[in-house]
């Protein structure tokens, strides 16, 4: 059984395979489709849940059909998180900050090569979890325009003592793409982080402290963060309980706040 097709990349100096599966007749049609890029998309990773959740979404309509794409990572903290200074971080995390390298490689040569070779409509949304969390944040902060929308799933903003969203609340506004943020049950200074970056931003943020923890927040919002990016408007969807559950604060009053 054949279900994608798998590219070899080198990128930070480790090989690397980005995993790509069209939408059902693509073969069949002359339709574009945007991107979805899910980060630790590598098939020991979460290619085939990720997969599986946007291919229930097509079943029910519940998100407009996507060309999926699974980025494996090999070292997920040198390749998603920014370098810190907290000690224990560093310890722990020897390898960790390369964050902006692997951002270029992914707008620089991974995207164009995406585009190169399927049938896209020019759109791209970048998806990730916990650490894949943190590097959707930091790429919707330094990096806005490289994607049309994102998701960042209970992302780790407790790294080097919440600076991402420190920093974010100290900047000047500007209009950003759509962005789905959620929070489970982390406490401490991840909650800290998070709340403080949906406080300051226009992000949509699903608050899910009551009802997630944090291993179960892919499974849970993944279906609906694709929801929000690629809304269908099927009108049957509230009547099965197939909602967007997340408030987004006015765009705005969020810029404005942020400038001042």
């Amino acid at each position: 059984m054949t279900i994608g097709t798998s590219f070899r990349f080198t990128a930070l100096d480790a090989e690397r395979r980005v995993h790509v599966v069209a939408p059902a007749g693509y073969e069949d049609n002359d339709t574009a489709y945007p991107l979805v890029l899910v980060l630790d998309g590598g098939l020991k990773q979460d290619f085939f849940l990720t997969l599986g959740m946007e291919r229930w979404n097509q079943l029910w309509q519940r998100s407009a059909p996507a060309i999926f794409v699974g980025i494996e990572t090999v070292d997920r903290q040198r390749e998603l998180l920014p370098p810190t200074f907290d000690p224990e971080e560093r310890k722990r995390y020897p390898t960790a900050g390369e964050s902006d390298a692997f951002r270029s490689w992914l707008t620089d040569t991974a995207l164009p090569a995406l585009r190169k070779r399927y049938r896209t409509d020019g759109r791209a949304f970048l998806i990730g979890e916990s650490a894949a969390g943190h590097f959707v944040v930091e790429t919707w902060v330094k990096q806005p325009g490289a994607f049309d929308g994102y998701a960042a799933l209970s992302p780790s903003l407790q790294w080097n003592g919440q600076a991402l969203s420190r920093a974010f609340h100290a900047a000047p506004g500007q209009r950003r793409p759509p962005l789905f943020l959620s929070l489970a049950n982390e406490g401490g200074a991840t909650e800290e982080g998070v709340m403080r970056f949906a406080e300051d931003s226009n992000a949509c943020f699903a608050d899910r402290r009551t009802e997630l923890e944090h291993a179960t927040t892919l499974h849970g919002l993944f279906p609906e963060a694709l929801q929000y990016l690629l809304p269908t408007g099927a009108d049957w969807l509230k009547g099965f309980g197939l909602t967007v559950g997340c408030v987004e604060r006015d765009r705005e009053a969020a810029a404005d706040d942020a400038a001042h």
